[in-house]
């Protein structure tokens, strides 16, 4: 497996180009900022402290030298601020990029146990701080790395027993930083969990929106989110604590450097082993030497930011996706429909009650299946594991004879239709939630699909007909509108087989109606699974299959079932909704 770090640099590869310039840029940088003390040790030692006539002329020689290094030090770096910052945004981009297309390949189980604010978190704020360590990272290590050197050799040259002195503080420095890096990097930690709950709960308030004012809830919600926001500010106390120690810490140390520079510097003037050009030159390098210790001090910043942030990329990426194609999965294109389960056992992840238990059930090719039974007893989880929504703990279920483990999700998803009771539709107009079904229908196939769900003369009398927004989830519609667009885009996917999950249950008489219509001819010549809540609806199902704890209880039609006196007709007695 690679490491953390080989699979980081892999990123810089698409910008390898881009990089090497930037690094190249740096290494202008600072060889410019070691020119700039030796400029001005040539002024003082030769120009003016022994002036001559030919004075003048050297002080602008060395005045349109230095403007010069100043216009290609300004080009540099703007090369550096802008191209430098781009590729870190592009890096950012890729790791988001591949980060969103591995979330999508997880299960349901994965997001069952998981809040939506808080994977947003990591998708986001986390990945910004990646960026700029992506572009600082390497620019400010090369930079700090020559300039450090190149001012020790200077000062060395200069007086060895003053650099030696001043380099004395070095070790105190560093064991300083490795001190407080490892408490900067463990409160980082915590304030990235903390900023994630907040933007769980944010997230969670207010797409619950309407059932929070409904029943007045504003109150509880607010308590909540205080909570989760009084532990992200206790989390950032700790962070600026130890920032604040980290970085003043190092400010102490680089101003007792120049002090120590200063008295020592003026101590060995007086003894004639220093002259003052040479102290001038030597402070400008302490100066200078003040940026390499800078862009350290930053560098350890962007790592504790930027690796935090990447070991929670990490965690999500090694997340491995728990139902995959197997390597043989072989694609189907128009499956007759053929649907069996044998001795299929499933239970959640966690949990150790089974929800299905030994479950043999076979569905034939165009055949009109009702499934009935308490709530609880596992009627949607047993749907949910046709097409793979979750992988099955015991047992296989099989399409036209091959298990479906065996074909490819992709192809499999493909050929099952699946209409809820809770309709999602995404925020944009009608047409794009309808296309969804088919990307690359036709603007008359997407109309045509809307006919057949009875949703056309509707959609037609709203304000922008087929490019009417429709509001986040389609607050702006119906539940019975909702529902026949979600049909509408099953019609135009063209399943061979279909799944209702009483997709009626919460409509009024007539909205119910018309979406029954709709089903039904979606239905026809397709193998289809009903979930039913309400018994009115599978009256006229080819066959009823009665769900218990136990597993089937029972199968017929209606009239078989009523006439057995057995689950269903208790079911019946007692009511016509479960």
């Amino acid at each position: 497996m690679n490491s953390p770090l080989n699979i980081f640099l892999s990123y810089y590869r698409p910008y390898r180009l881009t990089l090497f310039i930037d690094l190249l840029c740096a290494l202008v940088v600072a060889g410019i900022l070691l020119i700039y003390p030796l400029c001005a040790g040539y002024v003082t030692r030769t120009v003016l402290d022994n002036p001559g006539p030919e004075a003048w002329a050297q002080l602008v020689r060395v005045g349109v030298f230095m403007l010069g290094l100043l216009a290609v030090q300004i080009a540099a770096n703007t090369f550096v601020d802008y191209q430098g910052h781009m590729m870190g945004t592009f890096i950012e981009r890729d790791m988001r990029r591949d980060l969103f297309a591995h979330l999508q390949k997880q299960s349901f189980a994965f997001f069952d146990s998981r809040r939506t604010g808080q994977l947003m978190s990591r998708v986001t704020n986390d990945l910004f701080d990646v960026g700029e360590l992506a572009h600082h990272g390497p620019e400010d290590l090369f930079i700090a790395v020559l300039l450090f050197t190149g001012v020790f050799v200077i000062l060395l040259n200069l007086n060895p027993a003053l650099t030696l002195l001043l380099f004395a503080f070095l070790p105190f420095m560093a064991a300083y930083a490795i001190y407080f890096n490892v408490r900067l990097n463990r409160a980082l930690l915590q304030s990235r969990a903390r900023i994630a709950d907040v933007n769980a709960q944010v997230e969670d308030t207010l797409a619950g929106i309407r059932v929070v004012q409904s029943f007045s809830g504003e109150k509880l919600e607010q308590g909540r989110f205080n909570g989760e926001n009084q532990r992200f500010v206790n989390s950032r106390r700790m962070e600026y604590r130890a920032e604040a120690y980290f970085y003043q810490g190092m400010t102490l140390f680089t101003q007792l450097m120049s002090i120590a520079v200063l008295v020592f510097g003026g101590l060995y003037i007086l003894r004639d082993s220093l002259t003052l050009p040479e102290l001038v030159t030597y402070l400008m390098c302490v100066g200078i030497l003040m940026e390499p210790i800078r862009r350290f001090v930053n560098l350890a910043r962007l790592l504790q930011e930027g690796v935090t942030g990447f070991q929670r990329f990490r965690e999500l990426m090694l997340i491995q996706p728990d139902i995959i194609d197997a390597p043989d999965a072989r694609i189907i294109q128009k499956p007759r429909g053929d649907i069996e389960f044998r001795d299929v056992s499933f239970h959640y992840p966690g949990t150790s009650r089974p929800v299905l238990k030994d479950i043999n059930l076979k569905v034939n090719p165009g055949e009109f299946v009702a499934l009935v039974g308490a709530s609880g007893v596992g009627k949607t989880t047993l749907c949910a594991l046709i097409p793979r929504f979750y992988e099955v703990t015991d047992g296989e279920v099989c399409l036209d004879g091959t298990p479906i483990c065996n074909i490819t999700l992709e192809s499999l998803r493909r050929s099952i239709g699946v209409v809820q009771q809770d309709v999602y539709l995404f925020s944009g107009t009608v047409m794009e939630n309808i296309r969804y079904g088919r990307p690359d229908a036709t603007e008359t196939e997407i109309i045509q699909a809307a006919k057949q769900a009875g949703a056309h003369e509707f959609i037609t009398a709203l304000p922008g007909g087929y490019d009417t927004d429709i509001g986040q989830r389609g607050v702006k519609l119906s539940g019975g509108q909702k529902q026949r667009l979600s049909i509408a885009r099953v019609f135009l996917k063209d399943p061979g087989i279909l799944i209702f999950d009483e997709a009626t249950s919460a409509l009024d008489n007539e909205s119910e109606r018309v979406v029954q219509e709709s089903l039904e001819r979606l239905a026809a010549h397709r193998t289809t699974i009903v979930i039913a809540h309400r018994l009115s609806t599978v009256r006229n199902a080819q066959r009823i299959v009665v769900l218990t704890e136990n597993g089937i209880a029972e199968q017929g039609t209606h009239d078989q079932l009523m006439q057995g006196n057995g689950v269903y007709a208790q079911l019946q007695a007692v009511g016509a909704r479960l």
